[in-house]
């Protein structure tokens, strides 16, 4: 999938009026996830995206340990300069259109190192066993 495509397909997804939107969004949801990313999965991903996505998603640096799926929400909230509904919203449409570009098996493995609660913003209903 090309840039433009992903763009696309964020657009049409979050139902953005212009591709200018859709990649300032994208631009902002993937620089905050790869915050959260560290190791084979921060690898394996950037090594599925379009060079610009790419570069979104590897330019901060990662954090020790990922933030809760809500602080991960804040914090497009806060960078998007939205509500907490709206960067829901944001960060579902980047994520899915995340999910259809790289395929299940990344995105269960994503899943698998991000803390629990990132599935739904992914698209996904959350079947994780809580913790006893």
């Amino acid at each position: 999938m090309t840039w433009h495509h992903l763009v696309q397909r964020v657009r049409d997804l979050g139902r953005y009026d212009s591709d200018r939107e859709a990649e300032h969004v994208l631009d902002a949801v993937l620089g905050i996830l790869g915050s959260q990313l560290t190791g084979d999965e921060r690898c394996d991903l950037a090594a599925a995206l379009p060079e610009r996505a790419r570069a979104a998603l590897v330019a901060p640096i990662p954090l020790t340990e990922p933030v809760t799926a809500p602080a991960f929400v804040e914090a497009v909230a806060r960078n998007l300069n939205t509500t907490l509904a709206g960067a829901r919203w944001d960060a579902s449409c980047v994520l899915a259109a995340l999910t259809d570009l790289v395929g299940e098996e990344l995105t269960d493995r994503l899943l698998a190192y991000l803390p629990r609660g990132y599935a739904l913003l992914f698209g996904r209903a959350d079947l994780t066993p809580a913790a006893a």
